[in-house]
């Protein structure tokens, strides 16, 4: 029952609307339980968040190796290109741009500043000093990486996928150039070693392969 009484100032004051005013603002605000349901929504939001950030710096990564191999096997199929001479060649020995290793057996920096006076006597020269800067900038910038480059008439098994070896000695063959290197796994639940696809474990597969050009003609 609302009860009114006039103050001794002439002013009429009414208990029930003092008591709503009251009542109105105790229930008003959150409760620590609702505070902490917040807290916890926004925990796992920001989990998800950082998780995302991860994947997404793991993927650019894995794009700037892929793009930095092409680059680099396109480098190589010009080099090859220029000096046809050699490039046709179908042994390693006669042909030093035909490479199973991230080493060259008889390495040559005929090519460098500093043997200008000497320089490079011959077509082979120059490959092997191409080859051997190449190697070098791959092995650099490419984490364990791994390079075949070989005559080859079947560069995809029977399901598609590139392999490492070479199945030709260059008759009406092309040349292809493969290149490897350590990636992570896309599986998220592997951890430690396992999360790691190596380039020269058995049964890995090159992530690139470049075809370069005839090898049997000039």
């Amino acid at each position: 029952m609302a009860m009114k009484y006039r103050s001794s100032f002439g002013l009429v004051c009414d208990h029930s609307s003092a008591q709503n005013v009251g009542k109105s603002h105790s229930e008003v605000g959150f409760t620590l339980v609702e505070v902490l349901v917040a807290i916890v929504i926004l925990a796992f939001g920001m989990l998800g968040t950082v998780g995302m950030q991860a994947f997404a710096i793991q993927a650019n990564r894995d794009a700037r190796l892929q793009a930095q191999a092409v680059v680099f096997a396109r480098e190589l199929a010009e080099m090859m290109r220029g000096n046809k001479e050699i490039a046709v060649k179908t042994t390693a020995a006669a042909n030093p741009y035909l490479v199973t290793s991230m080493t060259m057996a008889s390495p040559s920096y005929c090519m460098r500043v500093a043997n200008a006076s000497t320089g490079c006597t011959s077509t082979l020269d120059v490959a092997s000093a191409e080859m051997t800067d190449w190697l070098a900038r791959v092995a650099a910038e490419l984490p364990d990486a791994r390079v075949t480059v070989c005559f080859d008439g079947a560069p995809y098994d029977s399901n598609g996928l590139p392999q490492w070896t070479c199945n030709s000695t260059g008759a009406d063959e092309i040349v292809f150039i493969k290149i490897g290197w350590t990636r992570t796994v896309t599986d998220k639940s592997q951890s430690g070693s396992a999360a790691l696809e190596r380039a020269n474990d058995s049964g890995s597969r090159p992530y690139v392969v470049v075809p370069v050009t005839s090898g049997n003609t000039v």
